[in-house]
């Protein structure tokens, strides 16, 4: 089976076809699927979807681009994370592109979301945007590594996949990957180890071809695979098998489905 390592199902495009969107992911052989957090007042939805149906896995974290919401501490991530649908801490990390004063709060707010996931023992899900030095000196400084974790929607250069590899963290593709103009992100694609290999939608976002402009939902993330599979030179069927034991390798918290 294929699972989708990042989507957004609580999202009002998705949640609206909720039946849909899962007799979608199953027709097209996608068996399990990551509900990431990005504020923790819609937490508890996230968390609900993953409670619904025993495929789904949930995260708790605030987006980076999140600025006005619920302000999270290290105390409050433990102890939304102390439930056994949730596997990991995120999304978490910086972005520039959209704070472009690149703010203190938002790397303070990612030092705690490090902390958290260090003392839980579950995995970090990463966002990084025009912020790549920075992302990799708090992970550093914060020893990520010790949590571990996936630079998700990856669209960063070959050294910055390099350093992230460095500190044992995976690296994910989205449909960014099927993208024409994406040359040098297919390039990295083709380097990163098979056994740190995942593949995502970040559903509804970045529909991949040939969806794109559409509103992205997980059953697409097979089309990621078959680029990253096209791209490598290797057979779908290697890339799937690969992907789905690094999800479960690294979200170990979750339960592959028998």
């Amino acid at each position: 089976m294929f699972v989708d390592s990042h989507c957004h199902l609580d999202f009002p495009d998705l949640i609206a076809r909720e039946d849909e969107v899962l007799a979608n992911m199953a027709a097209n052989d996608v068996g399990t699927a990551l509900c990431i957090s990005v504020k923790l007042e819609d937490f508890p939805q996230v968390r609900a979807l993953a409670e619904r149906h025993p495929h789904l896995w949930a995260s708790v974290g605030v987006h980076p681009d999140n600025a006005d919401c619920d302000e999270p501490d290290v105390a409050r991530l433990v102890a939304l994370a102390d439930h056994p649908k949730v596997v990991a801490i995120g999304e978490t990390g910086l972005d520039y592109h959209w704070q472009k004063d690149a703010p203190e709060w938002q790397r303070e707010r990612f030092r705690t979301h490090i902390r958290a996931a260090r003392e839980t023992g579950k995995p970090l899900v990463i966002h990084t945007r025009s912020a790549a030095e920075d992302t990799l000196r708090l992970m550093r400084e914060e020893k990520a590594g010790e949590a571990g974790g996936v630079m998700h929607c990856f669209t960063e250069s070959q050294d910055v996949a390099d350093a992230a590899l460095e500190l044992g963290f995976y690296i994910s593709f989205s449909g960014i990957v099927t993208f024409r103009n994406a040359r040098e992100l297919k390039e990295v694609a083709r380097r990163v180890p098979l056994d740190r290999l995942l593949i995502e939608t970040d559903a509804p976002y970045l529909a991949p071809v040939p969806h794109r402009g559409r509103t992205n939902e997980p059953a697409w993330v097979v089309h990621v695979a078959e680029e990253i599979a096209r791209l490598r030179d290797e057979p779908l069927a290697r890339i799937e098998q690969a992907c789905t034991d690094n999800f479960f390798r690294l979200f170990h918290h979750a339960q592959r489905p028998a």
